[in-house]
């Protein structure tokens, strides 16, 4: 697929007239803004937007009963494994998740949300949703179609 990059010849280096031109820079500006919806959301709840993202992740790959470690939350949610270890760390000293030992891998670390994990997971989730559909619903018919193009990256990147 052609890039719709406009070739200019700046002594900056920059192949853009305007930033805004520049598809990375928007998913950039448009990322933080939507992060700082969702930390707002979620700032009395005392939780970050990493610490959510485990948290509902956790949750989700935990709800038919089956285990997660670290590496499953990490590699579900496209969390950088050191990360994940940091916020995994802060929600145990929260005691909102245990790490627990793996029954046949002694490298890995099971991850359960705590009873309280569990409850305020369930009410974090709701404000995300509705953070989140406040957010993209500007996009009217769209949001739809955003959506499976963010998915088609996704997919591309993880093929």
């Amino acid at each position: 697929m052609p890039s719709q990059r406009k070739q200019t010849s700046n002594s900056d280096g920059f192949s853009f007239k305007e930033p805004e031109e520049s598809t990375g820079f928007l998913m950039w500006q448009v990322s933080m803004l939507w992060q700082r919806r969702i930390n707002a959301a979620l700032s009395d709840l005392h939780l970050t937007h990493g610490q959510f993202v485990v948290l509902a992740a956790t949750a989700w790959l935990t709800r038919s009963g089956a285990s997660a470690t670290q590496t499953d939350i990490a590699n579900h949610a496209k969390i950088d494994k050191m990360m994940m270890s940091t916020l995994v760390r802060s929600l145990e000293e929260k005691a909102l998740v245990r790490r627990l030992e793996h029954e046949t891998d002694t490298r890995a670390k099971k991850v359960e949300l705590t009873k309280e994990g569990k409850l305020l997971v369930k009410k974090a989730v709701k404000r995300v949703e509705s953070a989140d559909d406040t957010f993209f619903d500007l996009l009217g018919p769209q949001a739809p179609a955003f959506a499976r193009a963010l998915l088609k990256l996704l997919r591309e990147e993880t093929a």
